[in-house]
């Protein structure tokens, strides 16, 4: 019999895997912070840009599974980051041109619907948002969406499939942790390019400033074992600059 002073282990509680990954491109902060949170309890991973710039660069870095893409952003119209990701050549490695997307706007007119269908939007959806009716046509648009998804990146012997998050090298498959996977997919965007250490802390950690961290070079250093364990075929550390992807 158990001593009544015998500490009892809590049961592990297991977060479910999210159901799909969605950028959220809205610049009022508290519509941005409202549809975050919802849908995250909904088990979605939401990904607030409150700006275009953040969104092309979130659907760049993040391989997202839908946008919800507000017209009216403070930097340039949704419209024009929508033509933009439409008109991406997913062989250059910046979006993908197929990206489900749903307009989420303040303009009700039939002219500004058919425009934001016209220029790429999967749908249409006006403000004020219900929410019930949003996770509704998220779900129509994705279920629709399910299967046509980019085709794999392949420099050299490093092959990265972003529809089934799979790494290989020389076919041999390799387990990445979140962060690792986000690194490498950011560097195979551009393989010959140096990302600076400021851009990969900022679209990857969140991070606005460097300060003193350690965070990057340890999982870079991480990554370049997992990929090569002899030696370091993929990652480079240029430095004081930052890190780039080397073809083999």
């Amino acid at each position: 019999m158990e001593s009544p002073t015998q500490s009892i282990t809590p049961p592990i509680i297991t977060r479910p895997e999210p159901l799909g990954v969605v950028v959220v491109a809205e610049d009022d902060e508290a519509t941005l912070e409202l549809l975050c949170d919802n849908l995250t309890a909904d088990r979605y991973d939401a990904i607030p840009a409150p700006s275009a710039a953040d969104a092309l660069r979130q659907c760049h870095f993040r391989s997202p599974d839908l946008l919800l893409l507000d017209i009216q952003l403070p930097d340039a119209s949704g419209l024009d980051v929508l033509r933009e990701i439409r008109q991406s050549d997913r062989t250059t490695g910046r979006y993908d041109a197929n990206l489900p997307v749903i307009v989420l706007s303040g303009r009700a007119s039939d002219t500004d619907r058919t425009r934001g269908l016209e220029a790429g939007a999967q749908d249409y959806v006006t403000k004020p948002v219900y929410l019930p009716e949003l996770l509704a046509r998220m779900r129509s648009v994705l279920r629709r969406h399910e299967g046509r998804t980019s085709g794999p990146i392949r420099i050299g012997d490093l092959a990265i499939d972003p529809s089934r998050r799979e790494v290989c090298v020389d076919g041999r498959e390799i387990t990445l942790a979140n962060k690792e996977y986000e690194l490498l997919l950011m560097l195979a965007s551009e393989p010959r390019r140096v990302f600076t250490k400021a851009e990969l802390l900022r679209d990857i950690w969140g991070f606005r400033t460097m300060g003193r961290t350690r965070t990057l070079d340890s999982h870079a250093s991480r990554l370049r074992r997992k990929l090569d364990p002899e030696g370091a075929r993929f990652i480079a550390n240029c430095w004081g600059v930052g890190y780039r992807l080397i073809p083999s």
